[in-house]
């Protein structure tokens, strides 16, 4: 299992949040999403064998929002 955080500049609200955590429910190998808006961070916990960063990244886009990874010296 990895867990990599993304910056989402985009995300506002807490709808924005309902659908960015919606994406578990639609990408296999996904076990968690955690997004907060206030932060504008999204930490996903996936298995590497069934979705990739790429395949989060495009997901994230198809809800209108845009996923930059963020390196842990970010934080």
């Amino acid at each position: 299992m990895t867990t990599k955080t993304f910056k989402v500049p985009d995300m506002d609200c807490t709808a924005c949040v309902m659908h960015l955590e919606g994406i578990e429910d639609k990408l296999n190998g996904i076990e968690m999403i955690d997004a907060n808006y206030r932060k504008q961070r999204m930490v996903v916990d996936y298995d590497e064998a069934e979705v990739s960063e790429q395949d989060i990244i495009t997901a994230v886009k198809k809800e209108g929002y845009t996923a930059v990874p963020m390196q842990e010296s970010e934080d």
